[in-house]
């Protein structure tokens, strides 16, 4: 999203096809297929959100099987078992379904580092890390996470308009860990230098690395991963 990812905001997923229209204000996508939209009645938000993880969902599944480039947007109907209007609605096209998962998962590590951070502050940083990367591998083995990551970093180097909005997403994710790293510094947990961005954008490349290790060699690979991360960095004594 475009002001962050814990706001209320346009979806950089909409950002890529111009779309800025509110999730009750009809788009010109939805314009365009306003003989399904006219002939139902208006949806709640709760309604609307689990359809559209309903579809996001779908894509996954399509996207690990076959593969980003192989998967038609008629895969996608058929896996979700939706019209294509009624995806439509939600999604112009491959390009916004795939920054929508890839938001979504970015979204969540964000959260999690926030959230062991901020609430038990007794936890080190690497326990915040420890945290993200094993919330990554419960969602790879739920989804898929990981192989379907590395098909979206290889499509943003393609896509231009995808690269840029990749580039936001990570951009407010290393805001985040940096905010946390420096409250660490401050605390007399981590030294004052490098600076707490040069530490987020290296704790970052831990996460992506793990990422990467995980869709190519198996969890196996990475099992020593979070128990690591505690190591290199741990409590304050």
């Amino acid at each position: 999203m475009t002001s962050g990812f814990f706001g209320t905001s346009v979806r950089l997923s909409d950002r890529v096809s111009g779309r800025t229209a509110s999730p009750g204000t009809p788009n010109s996508n939805e314009r365009s297929f306003s003989h399904y939209t006219l002939s139902v009645p208006k949806t709640s938000e709760r309604y609307r959100d689990a359809r559209r993880e309903h579809i996001l969902n779908a894509a996954r599944r399509a996207f690990l099987r076959n593969g980003f480039h192989a998967t038609s947007m008629h895969d996608l109907f058929a896996e979700a078992g939706l019209s294509s209007g009624a995806v439509y609605r939600y999604f112009a096209g491959k390009d916004e379904v795939v920054l929508a998962i890839a938001e979504d998962n970015i979204r969540q590590v964000g959260a999690t580092i926030r959230a062991v951070t901020q609430e038990r502050t007794d936890e080190s940083i690497g326990a915040a890390l420890a945290a993200a990367v094993e919330l990554l591998q419960a969602k790879d083995s739920e989804s898929g996470l990981a192989g379907i990551g590395v098909q979206a970093w290889a499509e943003a180097l393609r896509n231009p308009k995808i690269g840029i909005a990749f580039g936001e997403m990570l951009a407010t994710l290393r805001a985040e860990i940096a905010e946390a790293v420096a409250r660490h510094q401050e605390a007399g947990g981590l030294p004052a230098e490098p600076s707490a961005e040069a530490l987020a954008n290296v704790m970052i490349a831990n996460i992506t690395g793990f990422i990467l290790q995980l869709a190519l060699l198996g969890s196996d690979a990475v099992a020593d991963f979070p128990q690591t991360l505690k190591t290199l960095w741990p409590p304050v004594r």
